[in-house]
């Protein structure tokens, strides 16, 4: 088996296509995700006897992850993991964010990056020893720098 990407349409958002791509490694390991928060629908990885199953609690279409939910299987967001009162401080000034889960701002407030039509992400092919990503800003409409470092 040859490792292989495809891209197929998942629907649509504000107007905005949104893709799933599929990506299958040489030994059969596969990792659906969309274009759309970096959501992680689905991921095949072996069992302890070697049976492939999914890993990843999420739905069949993106109408399911547009709903109110616990953001299954979203990966990207404005900032990662929570923000006590959603205040922070960066080279002598301080930030405050709108906060989402009472007094902390979780994975990005109340626009969380699947449920944000800005964070729609743009996959990038890149040398084998390097790895990027970058987004359409939605206030600018222009591309964010992509971050680029060597693999581990």
């Amino acid at each position: 088996m040859q490792a292989s990407i495809t891209k197929s349409n998942f629907g649509t958002v504000d107007g905005k296509e949104v893709n799933l791509y599929v990506l299958t490694n040489a030994k059969g390991l596969v990792m659906k995700v969309t274009n759309y928060g970096a959501i992680v629908t689905e991921f095949h990885a072996p069992d302890r006897n070697g049976k492939l199953g999914d890993i990843v609690g999420g739905y069949e279409n993106l109408e399911g992850y547009l709903k109110k939910t616990p953001y299954f299987g979203a990966t990207i967001g404005r900032v990662a993991n929570r923000i006590t009162n959603g205040r922070f401080q960066l080279e002598g000034k301080t930030y405050q964010l709108a906060t989402n889960d009472p007094r902390i701002t979780c994975m990005a407030g109340k626009r969380v990056g699947t449920k944000s039509s800005g964070t729609s992400w743009q996959p990038t092919t890149r040398p084998r020893d390097r790895r990027s990503s970058s987004r359409i800003s939605p206030k600018t409409a222009k591309r964010d720098t992509p971050a680029m470092s060597p693999r581990p």
